[in-house]
This record gives structure tokens, sequence and C-alpha cells, in this order.
């Protein structure tokens, strides 16, 4: 039986500082294929490759993934400055318009990290070059040192709106997350729901408003060990009853409703 595709979107980086590759973190695919219950598909995220058109008729979801590069503060009115760190314009192209397309039609998209970013930036909200300068807030970067397993450990709690989706999602009303990012919501775009908070007040889960379909958006990392952690499973297995309800007969799939 064939599975229903997922394009993952992928990022642009430099093989030995010289060969120009779009490449795809191993564990989005497994979370997808096993977990998901869905084939990955990896996407070029340039649109001299690819045009939001074209990715919408391919794939029955989207997982908008995580990357070092962040979205072009142009795209929220402001100047680039040095702690905005690098950028990926021809992913800006691609996956801003893409997410306003899936919220209109309820094509089904789950966001990681830069992809919650790239969530509310394509809403019209905007960011926040640096969490950690903000008075108040925690480091929520990735460790410098330590292997693949303590980068990914659970880190802080999250804590979502009492009955809201998140909530219904998880049975519970509080979990523990990892954290790996420099940059997080500093003004929600039109119809972002922040649903779900770091201790420190740093937004960590969203939804649009009165969309039709799947829009869950998470800041924190959930492809990791996906199988197995409590919180990222429920997560994939929602974002595949989705996709499969669209594949099925491209009929779009309410973010959960209030418990």
């Amino acid at each position: 039986m064939t599975r229903p595709v997922v394009g993952i979107i992928g990022n642009q980086y430099l093989i030995n500082d010289q060969y120009p590759a779009h490449a795809g973190g191993t564990m989005n695919s497994e979370a997808v294929a096993g977990v998901s219950g869905c084939m990955p598909l990896l996407i070029p995220a340039d649109p001299r490759f690819v045009s939001v058109a074209e990715l919408m008729a391919t794939c029955d979801g989207f997982v908008l993934t995580g990357g070092r590069p962040n979205v072009h503060p142009e795209e929220y009115g402001e100047a680039a400055t040095a702690a905005h760190g690098d950028f990926d314009r021809a992913r800006d192209a691609i996956v801003l318009p893409l997410v306003r397309a899936c919220v209109e039609t309820g094509q089904p998209f789950l966001g990681i990290c830069r992809g919650f970013q790239e969530v509310n930036v394509a809403m019209g909200g905007s960011l926040y070059p640096e969490i950690r300068d903000l008075p108040g807030r925690d480091n929520h970067r990735m460790p410098p040192d330590g292997t693949l397993e303590e980068k990914f450990a659970l880190r802080h709690k999250v804590t979502f709106t009492e009955n809201g989706p998140f909530h219904a999602l998880m049975g519970s009303q509080s979990v523990m997350t990892n954290t790996l990012h420099g940059q997080g919501i500093k003004r929600p775009g039109a119809r972002v729901v922040i649903d779900g908070l770091a201790p420190d007040g740093t937004p960590e889960a969203t939804y649009i408003k009165d969309a039709p379909g799947f829009t869950l958006a998470v800041q924190w990392h959930p492809e990791w060990d996906a199988a197995n952690d409590p919180v990222s499973r429920p997560l994939f297995r929602a974002f595949g009853e989705a996709v499969r309800a669209w594949a099925s007969g491209r009929r779009a799939t309410p973010v959960l409703k209030s418990a």
C-alpha cells in the first residue's frame, strides 16, 4: 500500500566547505516514516528548482525542519545585524508562501524550530535575534559540547494552555522538552496562537486560529528519539493522521479541538 508523502524541507549546506548540497537530518525521516507512517521526501528548498504549487500537488503534508540559518529579518520589516546570524533566502522564498498556502487550503504541516519561526513570520509576526540576550530569559541554545544525547537532552518544562490543543494531544498540561534555538517569537503573527511557554516566557508551541487543517508548530526538536519520547510520539502520530486524511481525499483535518 502506498504511503502518503511528507515533504521534508531541506537546508543548504557546503560539504567540505566547497560542494553545495541540500540536506536534512536523518532523524526527521525516521520520525516521519516510523511514527507518522508516511513516506519522507527531502525537498530542495529553492525556487530555482521547485514551486509552491508543485510541492502542494506532489506532497500530502510538510515538515518544516530546523536549520542553522535563520529567517532573514527583512521578511518582518527589520534590518539584518550580526546577532541575526546566517540566512537562507532561497528557503525563505519557498517556505513562507508555502505556509500561507497550506493555512488557506488545510494541507497539514508540522513546524519545528526554524519551521516554528517560519510559521510566525509567514503570518506577519517577528522574531528576536537572540533570546538569551533578553532580560529574564534563559539560554535556549544547543550546548556547545557533549554527545548528541547530551545536546538533545530534556532541559526545560513547557506549559500548555489549559484545555488547548497541545494539552489535549499530550494528555498533560506540562511536559519536558529539549531546547536548541537562539531566536524566538517577538510579535505573534496574525492568527498565531501561542499555546505553550517555557518557564522564562519564551513561546514554545503554536497553532493557527481557525485554520481548516493541522498547523501545529513547536520551538523544540521533537524529531529526536520520536518513536520513544512520550511528547514527540503523539505529535508525529497526530500529524500522520492528518496527512493520511488529506491524502485520502484532499480533506483537511482541523487542529485538535479543546479537551
